[in-house]
């Protein structure tokens, strides 16, 4: 392949990506959550022992994202398959992006630190000061507005309780120490609302 053709499919990758997290239906899941969730990264780059894979994982975490569907993380993992294949990458790095992909689903602590990093990244909204927070559950809402309030509170409010269940929402000290206290005032919050 030549340094022409590379630019090319990069740019096409690129443009999948952005278009898929650009779709009129995301007010959440957009480009504006991979750019946090980037910002969230960089501040741990020095602790993450592979940063381009954990950065293919978080790109292609959410490219499909459909409120109606159970299987978004194991259809964001398919493609992220196909299109690293494209690209060139090695098989064992693209079986870690799918592993890591598959994760964001129930974000369980992993035993792999870099998969910890990158679910404490997707949540690290939890954490934030209620002003943002409430931002985020307004967006979730609209996401979500396919359901009405009697579907959609109840739902909301296991996914919630889900995280509240767990011994520690983050998984590493970084995002515990910076978040973990705030996440879960911010989420009994939100379940009193709901």
């Amino acid at each position: 392949m030549s340094v022409n053709d590379d630019q090319t499919l990069t740019f096409n990758l690129w443009k999948e990506i952005e278009k898929k997290y650009s779709e009129k239906n995301r007010y959440y899941h957009n480009l504006s959550h991979l750019e946090n969730m980037f910002q969230e990264l960089d501040t741990v780059s020095d602790k993450i022992s592979d940063f381009t894979t954990v950065s293919f994982s978080v790109f292609y975490h959410d490219i499909i994202y459909n409120a109606t569907s159970k299987f978004n993380e194991e259809n964001s993992a398919v493609i992220a398959e196909k299109r690293l294949k494209k690209a060139g990458i090695s098989e064992d790095k693209i079986q870690i992006v799918t592993a890591q992909i598959v994760a964001t689903k129930s974000h369980q602590n992993s035993k792999d630190q870099d998969t910890n990093y990158l679910l404490d990244a997707d949540l690290s909204i939890l954490g934030k000061d209620p002003e943002t927070y409430l931002k985020y559950t307004q967006q979730i809402r609209k996401e979500y507005s396919i359901y009405p309030d009697f579907l959609y509170k109840p739902g909301r409010k296991k996914a919630l309780q889900h995280f509240l269940e767990f011994e520690n929402i983050f998984k590493t000290d970084y995002f515990k120490n910076s978040y973990e206290a705030q996440a879960r005032e911010n989420i009994a919050a939100e379940i009193q609302l709901l």
